[in-house]
């Protein structure tokens, strides 16, 4: 009986989402917690090769995307870049 109940419990903490809100060009969201940079605009749905990514004020090297956390309170801008004639 004990055993059973920590497997629910285990089951239930990992169908769990740990959500972080971040302010997103001005807009407060909430979102799941554990995204680096690049993975967040892939959340995001946008293509990385079109953006400029601003993170709390700096501006985030492409070559840093990988290994920056974007954490509870964050401030993120994503700029597009749009071509047109």
């Amino acid at each position: 009986m004990i055993v059973e109940r920590h497997c629910q419990t285990l089951r239930m903490e990992a169908a769990e989402t740990k959500t972080i809100q971040v302010v997103l060009n001005g807009e407060l969201r909430t979102v799941p917690a554990g995204f680096t940079v690049d993975t967040f605009l892939v959340w995001l749905q946008m293509d990385p090769s079109r953006v400029a990514v601003e993170l709390n004020r700096e501006i985030v090297r492409k070559a840093d995307w990988p290994t920056l956390q974007v954490l509870d309170g964050a401030q993120v801008e994503v700029v597009w870049f749009v071509g047109g004639g």
